[in-house]
């Protein structure tokens, strides 16, 4: 490899386990136990929804039974992620094949950059390097230079456009070279050798687009603080998702076919030209309508003048539907709509700069850009923004007015996105997380991908909770966005399996508002002593432990081996962070709301002093558990509470707050340095003992 995994061994080893024989017993196992969770699971929601709600206290007995049902189809979903878990073996690497491999950065270190550089260099098969400089910096194009290492940054066309953070350095990029594969790195993920003898051989199926490998961090004790190491999702859930052809491309560390990627920028952009056109057309129907409405006796030559106009809308839609060019078709309306507008009276054209001038941040001028694209909450999508199609379709509007409305509208679907640095954009640029949409979208267009289960770069993780909680951040509202703009269930082409999968990700950041609610209900009932159930009996026991066991028996068995508690543990004890990703990205696409993009730093921001501030809600709600806890005591003693319902909310509370313990260490933890000079200190003092 071409760092050294640290002595703690909590990278673990890099043999392949494909090579290992896929167990048609285990196979077996999971799918019973995946049943019989099921079967369980519903026994249990079924009996709480019908029989065991406490009606008199609603208002937190309903938010309980719905964060457990959330809970079970989260839970579900997993069952359905790992019923095919996908053990692959690829063929050997063809030759003859060109790569481009890309190295993105923007305000990364100089030397963290150049030595995944030297390591790209030396990957073993035949590629070229480059350094995908978005920070456009001197020192890092001279070093690039001096290492024979190709440096690319964004060309002047991007001067004054949207950006789109990594998607748009790497769609830069595309344009700026031609190897047939791509693969893409992150700054700080070193490289082995091997990295494409093992992976292009998976290429030799032409269907295949994309090929993700994991990724694993070497500045992570074994503890894991910061629960940065992910080995059940890159495992499991990504051999699950390769059995239903869903494997997610995670946004470094993958191997992608360009002509894939060539094939749905353009199948994007006719798509989104199409659907700006189709959407500006529905608009103008609406104000025709609206202008004949406004008209009276003695106006037939403009009433026909509109009804000419309505003619034109039909017989655009017409064409569009037999398979004419866009460009051509609107052209030729525009000429047909000029030349009604000539036939109008001059009095009307005064009439229609002033009704079109009373328009909010709307005239004739600033329509054209206005209507050009999407809206700043949208970047990158030729579609006509729906605030401002919802103002010219509810406006009452003079002839003239409308029919010129008409034309603007029209002319407002830009064949050249003149307002993006370039028309094709392979990598979507919907989210500040550009890894998810492309590769949904991929799926869509038929295209298949692979998860290759073998460590074969070296990553660096957050090296404190500051940056840690910067990087949930940004991949949770990414993937919210995704599913706010691209709904998995909407999208043609994918199976249901691979919606499913999807889905499942998306789903799992809602998890935020069940932790509210199973925080708030063991505080209310030893506080208020307040059951959100009709009582708690022998048969509620009966269901719900069968239930929970057999569920973690499925992780168990599931994982083989691998540590998933820091990744339960994190799921809700960053609650907080799950509920600002959802209200954030909401407010982002709905609202036209700025979202804050950040890169993860990649080296410690942090060294003496303690962030306890960035965790207050995490704070707030285990001191709300301790003080219910022994309020909960007190009322026991007094005998104003169940035994039974105060010793089950207790051990509900413990459990609570040992999840939410890894808060504590996440704040106190000072980097990987400071770890290993304490083991050693610790090792010293140990020696010196003897």
């Amino acid at each position: 490899m071409a760092t050294t995994p640290p002595a703690d061994g909590s990278v673990g080893s890099t043999r392949n386990p494909e090579s290992e024989p896929s167990s048609s017993g285990r196979t077996l196992l999971i799918r019973a136990i995946v049943l019989v969770t099921a079967v369980l699971g519903l026994n249990y929601i079924v009996w709480r929804w019908l029989y065991s709600i406490n009606w008199d206290a609603w208002w937190i007995a309903i938010p309980l039974v719905l964060a457990e049902t959330y809970s079970l189809i989260d839970s579900l979903l997993f069952g359905f992620t790992v019923w095919k878990l996908k053990k692959r073996r690829a063929p050997e690497a063809p030759a003859g094949l060109t790569v481009d491999v890309f190295i993105t950065t923007y305000n990364e270190p100089l030397d963290l950059v150049l030595t995944t550089a030297r390591a790209a260099k030396n990957i073993r098969y035949p590629h070229k390097t480059w350094i995908l400089d978005d920070g456009n910096r001197a020192e890092v194009r001279a070093a690039a230079e001096a290492e024979g290492i190709g440096w690319i940054t964004r060309s002047a066309d991007w001067k004054d456009m949207p950006r789109h953070a990594k998607a748009g350095n790497l769609n830069n990029a595309l344009m700026s070279t031609d190897g047939e594969f791509l693969v893409i790195l992150d700054a700080d993920q070193i490289p082995d050798p091997l990295l494409l003898d093992k992976t292009l051989g998976y290429f030799t199926n032409e269907k295949m687009a994309l090929v993700q490998t994991p990724q694993v961090f070497i500045n992570v004790p074994e503890s894991d603080p910061l629960g940065s190491q992910a080995p059940l999702f890159y495992g499991p859930i990504q051999q699950g998702k390769d059995g239903w052809n869903a494997a997610f491309f995670c946004g470094s560390n993958a191997i992608i076919r360009r002509e894939a990627l060539m094939q749905l920028g353009v199948t994007r952009y006719v798509t989104e030209i199409e659907l700006a056109l189709h959407k500006a057309l529905k608009t103008s129907d609406k104000v025709i309508a609206k202008a004949k409405k406004t008209l009276g006796p003695g106006n037939e030559r403009v009433s026909e003048a509109l009804d000419l106009v309505a003619k034109d809308l039909r017989r655009v839609r017409r064409r569009l539907r037999n398979g004419d060019g866009i460009s051509e078709v609107t052209y030729e309306f525009q000429q047909r709509v000029a030349a009604v507008t000539r036939s109008l009276v001059a009095a009307d054209i005064a009439a229609f700069h002033e009704d079109l001038a009373s328009l909010a941040d709307l005239d004739i001028e600033g329509l054209d850009a206005g209507l050009q694209d999407a809206s700043a909450s949208t970047p990158g999508l030729a579609v006509v923004d729906d605030n401002a199609l919802d103002q010219l379709a509810q406006r009452s509007w003079s002839p003239l007015a409308a029919i010129d409305a008409v034309r603007v509208l029209i002319e407002s679907v830009n064949a050249d996105r003149s307002g993006e640095a370039q028309a094709v954009m392979p990598m979507a640029t919907i989210s500040v997380t550009e890894d998810m949409a492309t590769c949904m979208r991929l799926h869509a267009l038929g295209w298949e991908t692979a998860y290759h289960h073998e460590k074969l770069a070296d990553g660096l993780a957050p090296e404190d909770l500051n940056s840690m909680l910067t990087q949930r951040l940004r991949w949770a509202q990414g993937t919210i966005q995704v599913m706010f703009r691209e709904n998995p269930w909407a999208q043609k082409g994918l199976t249901l399996a691979q919606k499913l999968m999807y889905w499942a990700t998306m789903w799992s950041y809602l998890s935020g508002f069940a932790a509210v609610v199973y925080l708030a209900a063991p505080i209310i009932y030893l506080l208020f002593g307040i059951l959100p159930v009709n009582s708690i009996s022998t048969e509620f026991f009966v269901r719900l432990i069968p239930f929970l066991l057999v569920n973690q028996l499925l992780f168990v068995v599931v994982g083989k081996g691998v540590k998933t508690w820091r990744g339960q543990q994190y799921s809700l004890a960053l609650f907080p962070v799950w509920i600002r990703s959802i209200t954030s990205a909401f407010g982002n696409v709905y609202l036209g709301r700025s979202l804050d993009f950040a890169v993860t730093p990649k080296t410690l921001q942090q060294d003496k002093q303690l962030r306890w501030d960035l965790v207050k809600p995490q704070l707030w709600a285990m001191g709300l558990l301790v003080v219910a806890t022994i309020v909960g005591i007190i009322r026991l003693a007094m005998g104003e509470a169940d035994l039974l319902g105060t010793s089950v909310n207790i051990v509900w509370v413990i459990f609570d707050l040992v999840i939410f313990s890894v808060i504590i260490e996440a704040v106190r933890y000072r980097g990987y340095e400071h770890y290993q000079a304490d083991i050693a200190k610790a090792k010293a003092r140990q020696d010196a003992s003897r």
